[in-house]
């Protein structure tokens, strides 16, 4: 895929995505507590994947629905291998497949509440349904000289 300039909503398109097993804690979290909760979450799946049999762990994500009534839904997790037993809060699931809006951003994570907002006008001004599912993958750029890229993913109903 190829990478757009930051918030450009030319390099947002329609795709099909494809299930993919993963491990996840799922969380319902005050607004105000959600990058607290991440980290915790994300340190928790770093210390239990490791050890649950199912091959390399992939990249990780974050599968969330909108906020509602101050809490925010969601699901830390890293794509995995195979399927697995749960072991704590840790279980298995996947992400979802189906027609979704997407969009690649190279920039940095600040930027992410922005690019979300730029994908859901994008889908409005498409008359694109959204089913309120999303998931943003965090790819590793490799070096500190690059942005990240995170690819945000909208399922449509």
């Amino acid at each position: 895929m190829s990478a757009t300039s930051p918030l450009d909503p030319q390099g947002c398109r329609i795709v099909n995505a494809e299930r993919r097993i993963a491990a996840v804690i799922n969380a319902l979290v005050p607004l105000d507590s959600i990058p607290q909760a991440e980290r915790a979450m994300r340190k928790q799946l770093g210390v239990v994947v490791p050890t649950l049999g199912v091959g390399p762990a992939g990249l990780s994500f974050t599968l969330w629905r909108p906020p509602a009534e101050g809490k925010f839904e969601m699901a830390p997790g890293m794509i995995v291998a195979r399927e697995f037993k749960p072991v704590g809060d840790v279980v298995c699931s996947g992400l979802p497949a189906g027609r979704a809006a997407y969009y690649l951003l190279e920039a940095p994570y600040d930027t992410l509440p922005a690019a979300w907002q730029m994908l859901f006008d994008w889908c409005k001004a498409g008359e694109h349904e959204l089913a309120n599912l999303n998931w943003q993958l965090y790819e590793d750029p490799g070096d500190d000289t690059r942005p990240p890229r995170t690819s945000l993913y909208a399922l449509l109903a």
